[in-house]
């Protein structure tokens, strides 16, 4: 039977809140590439405190793509939930053939995360304040993160060291790593803008309502390559959105853009890491291009940027139409607010890419 866990911020709670070490630790992150992502400095930070710890992560068919190669996820379990009940037995199954794990970080909030927290067999379960938690999730956790304000997601993520008593690295690292295949791949590729300076543009993201207009992209896309003299790489999956967007952008005359469009996540990370610069809203290659040090230009109007944005890193070149004027930069806002990408300006863009040249030497020789 799972119990229902202490009241947030109960006596019990903080008591249980001790050091607690798993030899083998099973990470519970089943939502999209961009929280994979946040994950990682939780997974490399286990890893540094003990080495001979075994780190098995369960993860979604396409996020799992990014733990691929990763010097600390020793075993990746792709979990199915949109196969229902035959998901959850292949799940089951997987588990059942492998050890136990001594603890679990259930880092996610909704339903999905149950089957594979409880599979994992730890009988340390550690997962969100109940407050942060949906559909009954609580129920199968026996340890908690701290509760309050929302704060950006890097730093709820990092909340799960505290529980089980590991340092937070300083500075944070994702070690997102590449095979010697897709280093290749890379050098071919990218042999074609020998000596320019590349800008991705990131053309769409899994919500509409997160999507900047495509014909801004056709403009900035010129602006660049004609002010600039930068090569243009679209960036992006197969989405019916992105796919139109990258096709307006190629249709047109002024534009000699290239493609690296695909439904490989392996292939994206290593079409941003050949960028100088990458220009997105809030979607995976933003949160990619973060990790791996790739100056960023964030475009936010549905999202909270303070919240789900770049973490301590290229905040100057986000354009925020999220927050009102006067309003506080704040992650405590959760909510949505629609119908506000197309209040970001070509213009508005252009102007955070003179500051990456100015601040982040972007396309300056030398």
């Amino acid at each position: 039977m799972i119990r229902p866990g202490p009241p947030e911020g109960s006596a019990v709670q903080k008591t249980r809140a001790h050091a607690t070490r798993g030899d083998r630790v099973c990470i519970v992150l089943l939502s999209g590439i961009g929280d994979v992502v946040h994950g990682l400095p939780v997974a490399v930070a286990l890893k540094r405190d003990r080495p001979s710890r075994k780190i098995v992560w369960v993860a979604q068919a396409a996020p799992a793509q990014i733990l691929e190669h990763h010097p600390a996820v020793d075993e990746v379990i792709v979990f199915r939930p949109e196969r229902g009940l035959r998901g959850v037995y292949d799940l089951w199954n997987t588990f059942r053939t492998a050890p136990s794990c001594d603890l679990t970080l259930n880092m996610q909030r909704y339903a999905k995360s149950i089957f594979p927290a409880y599979l994992s067999g730890a009988p340390v379960r550690v997962g969100f304040a109940p407050s942060r938690t949906r559909d009954g999730v609580r129920l199968v956790n026996t340890k908690y993160t701290a509760g309050g304000d929302w704060r950006h997601t890097q730093d709820l993520f990092l909340e799960f060291l505290d529980v089980v008593g590991v340092e937070r690295p300083t500075p944070l690292a994702w070690e997102i790593t590449l095979s010697e295949e897709e280093e290749s791949a890379a050098k071919t590729f990218f042999s074609a803008s020998a000596g320019a300076t590349v800008v991705g543009l990131a053309l769409g993201t899994a919500s509409r309502a997160k999507d900047w207009p495509t014909d801004r992209y056709v403009s900035l896309a010129r602006s660049l390559e004609a002010e600039f003299g930068f090569h243009v790489l679209l960036l992006g999956g197969p989405g019916e959105g992105e796919q139109m967007t990258a096709q307006a952008i190629l249709r047109d005359g002024k534009v000699a853009a290239r493609s690296a469009l695909s439904n490989s996540v392996r292939q994206l990370i290593w079409s941003i890491r050949g960028c100088d610069l990458v220009i997105s809203p809030d979607t995976a290659a933003l949160h990619i291009a973060h990790a791996m040090g790739v100056p960023v230009i964030g475009l936010f109007g549905h999202t909270n940027p303070w919240r789900v944005g770049p973490y301590e890193q290229y905040h100057d070149l986000i354009v925020d139409r999220y927050t009102e004027p006067g309003e506080t930069r704040t992650p405590a806002r959760y909510g949505a607010r629609p119908g506000r990408m197309p209040g970001i300006a070509v213009s508005d863009v252009l102007e955070r890419v003179g500051r990456a040249r100015e601040r982040y030497g972007v396309g300056r020789s030398g």
